[in-house]
């Protein structure tokens, strides 16, 4: 069967589907519009000469982070749930068949995710199980292709589609040894007890990654679909809980009405969901068991209602965010486009309420942060063109006053202006001195985050564990990893009030002397760095003490947790040095922009007063220069107004649902992933590996 695939969304038998599609176009195109407001604030730079070379790289990097961003739905479940066979409703029923693999039974035997990237073609990426037994995490084994089993997609055939991703489910039969090794033995389940008393060997995934590449209309606009296995696949995977679900904007946790809710659902919702997502959604799946057409449909709403109410209570969660769905049904709906069946598959609210919980965590977290700080930066050019009109209004009215004075009182005019100049010479001098101090106090407040100092603190933490790799030694060593760096950021704090004190004095003297405006430098705050190591702490406890991690060999689980805890730890690190660079480019960024800008003015305004002076001719040529860059620099703060205006109102979305933090006393993160932040040591293969972005 032949399928075109195109920039749109494909036609559905409802509205709903769309719900879904024009969300995450408008985020998409939300996103386009901050991107063409930057380059508009850059454009102007350009012409106002009002940007350095570290402002014009930290634009640059803010853009490719709303380029590069996704929005990341992952869907968890136990096994036999119909997980994959909602994907391919919610999704993928443009190809009028099931695209993923979805039969009775174990289908999704490896995390897989779904995504489009226009760097490379149509593919699905297949990473061999063997790959457990090194000491590389996914992260770092997404950035060598060389160990991916690659397959090309034909996405002009359906059915060529299909075969290829059942690579998904393959499965192969090992001896006990081997699938203790790699994490996969489970002495409480039954059905691997079974093989290996019946064959002497056990089942295990041949696959233990996929990702697939495929350009679908949805993922175009940044969606990505993560679609994870059951609880014995995900408890073998730490790097899952550590970096890949926290990803996620959505977590949709599915349950089914045939099974309720089973200790092995609790075990997933209490270990990866029910702390670790924002935003979660609870779907009871398989309701159409119930429509056996010996109950009347007032009935059949009686049960679900029933099931949804039981639901609530056993997870602790607002019946609200449980959605009564029949996967199968829905799939089967849009591909016969049969609205009334689709409309009581139920999926319509939950594609509703996905595509508004998604975009809504999006424009809460990146919307602010980048809103936030453009908008900062912008109001500081305002600032330097404010000083640009002051400076030639004052060269104007002291070039007119030229016009109408006798020789010696056009002598007291210049004077007065080179007394003010070497005054402001000698403020110079004072900044320039105050700015080497605050250097050399930058150099010493960073040298705290080197990765020099965590790689030491991480190699002693693994030689304290030695072989013995427990659960009381992990617990202890993050622990005290935790303590070490929140006194490190009690340190970091306190050099950073040292150095805003400096910065501060420097900003009192040109307010108080030279009529700058009245400011203070911005705050460092560590308060992200701190909570992101106890979030880390907080999960190693979790992971410590849940029966989940019984279900594997221990010693292999916790040799894995610790090696993706130090890639997040040094992420965190990582995040930290960029965080506090960036506040030490800016604490006194600001003020350098406007000495310089204020120099310009006055060196101006002493050579257009020598000029004029005792040649009336050249007043009045002065004059109208003078009347032309009043109107240019006017024009230009215009244009800056505008612009402001146009960043703004694309945060209109975000601050009509969430009142924004104060813009002057934030600090804001965003991780940046680009290429001129990474660092050699990234190329090559450490013992601890920076953890790559997700996809």
């Amino acid at each position: 069967m032949s399928i075109s695939i195109s920039n749109s969304a494909p036609h559905q038998a409802t509205a709903a589907i769309s719900t879904l599609t024009s969300k995450i176009t408008e985020y998409s195109q939300w996103r386009a519009n901050l991107i063409a407001t930057i380059d508009e604030y850059i454009d102007w730079s350009g012409h106002a000469e009002a940007l350095n070379a570290i402002q014009e790289l930290r634009l640059y990097d803010i853009k490719e982070i709303l380029k590069k961003d996704q929005l990341v739905l992952a869907f968890l479940a136990e096994f036999s749930r119909g997980k994959t066979e909602t994907i391919n409703a919610l999704f993928f029923s443009d190809f009028n068949q099931r695209l993923l693999p979805s039969e009775p039974g174990r289908t999704t035997m490896c995390p897989t995710e779904i995504f489009w990237s226009d760097k490379e073609e149509p593919c699905i990426k297949l990473l061999p199980i063997e790959t457990r037994q090194s000491d590389d995490t996914l992260s770092y084994l997404k950035t060598t292709p060389d160990v991916w089993h690659k397959i090309r997609l034909d996405i002009d055939s359906a059915d060529a589609m299909k075969q290829t991703l059942r690579a998904l489910v393959q499965k192969r039969e090992v001896d006990i040894d081997t699938a203790k090794r790699l994490g996969f033995w489970n002495e409480d389940d039954s059905s691997m007890q079974r093989q290996l008393a019946e064959s002497g060997k056990v089942e295990i995934p041949v696959w233990r990654h996929a990702l697939i590449n495929y350009p679908h209309p949805l993922l175009k606009n940044g969606l990505v679909v993560l679609d994870t296995p059951g609880l014995n696949t995900m408890g073998a995977e730490p790097e899952l809980t550590l970096s890949i679900l926290p990803n996620a904007q959505a977590i949709l946790f599915l349950t089914a009405t045939d099974t309720g809710i089973t200790k092995s659902d609790m075990q997933i919702w209490n270990s990866y969901v029910q702390k670790r997502a924002a935003h979660k959604l609870v779907v009871l799946n398989k309701i159409d068991i119930l429509w056996d057409g010996l109950e009347s449909d007032a009935e059949v709403e009686m049960l679900i209602q029933k099931q949804i109410k039981n639901t609530a209570h056993e997870l602790g969660l607002d019946a609200h965010n449980i959605f009564a769905i029949s996967a199968q049904k829905a799939l089967v709906a849009k591909i016969r486009k049969d609205a009334a069946l689709l409309k009581r598959s139920g999926i319509n609210h939950l594609e509703n309420s996905l595509a508004e919980q998604m975009v809504q965590s999006k424009h809460e977290i990146l919307g602010r942060a980048v809103v936030t700080e453009c908008s900062n930066m912008i109001r500081a050019s305002r600032k330097i063109a404010q000083i640009r009109i002051d400076g030639v209004k004052n060269q104007l009215a002291e070039l007119r006053e030229l016009q109408h004075k006798s020789h010696d009182a056009s002598k007291e005019i210049l004077a007065k202006v080179v007394a003010e100049r070497k005054r402001y010479e000698s403020s110079i001098l004072t900044f320039n001195q105050g700015g080497e101090k605050i250097k050399r106090l930058s150099s010493k407040l960073l040298r705290h985050l080197s990765l020099g100092y965590l790689d030491t603190t991480l190699a002693q933490t693994k030689q304290d564990m030695g072989d013995s790799w427990t659960t009381v030694g992990l617990n202890r060593n993050i622990r005290e990893i935790t303590r070490l760096a929140i006194n490190l950021a009690e340190e970091i704090s306190t050099e950073g009030q040292i150095i805003k004190k400096h910065a501060d004095e420097l900003y009192q003297l040109f307010w108080s002397k030279h009529g700058f405006e009245k400011t203070e430098a911005v705050q460092l705050d560590m308060r992200h760095f701190i909570e992101n190591i106890q979030a880390l702490e907080k999960v190693t406890e979790e992971f410590c003490s849940s029966p989940v991690n019984l279900l594997t060999e221990k010693n292999f689980l916790i040799r894995k947790f610790f090696l993706g805890l130090g890639v997040q730890i040094q992420a965190i690190f990582e995040q930290a040095h960029l965080d506090c660079t960036h506040w030490l480019n800016q604490v006194i960024g600001e003020l350098k922009n406007q000495i310089n800008v204020h120099k310009i003015a006055l060196d101006q305004r002493a050579e257009s007063l020598m000029e004029s002076h005792n040649n009336a001719d050249k007043v009045i040529k002065n004059i109208a220069n003078a009347e032309k860059d009043l109107a240019k620099y006017q024009d230009q703060s215009n244009q800056l107004d505008a612009t402001l205006l146009k960043l703004m109102r694309s945060a209109k979305f975000n601050t009509d649902h969430h009142k924004e933090g104060s813009a002057e006393s934030n600090m804001v993160h965003l991780n940046i992933a680009t290429k001129s932040n990474v660092s050699e040591r990234e190329m090559g293969k450490p013992s601890i590996k920076f953890d790559a972005p997700f996809i």
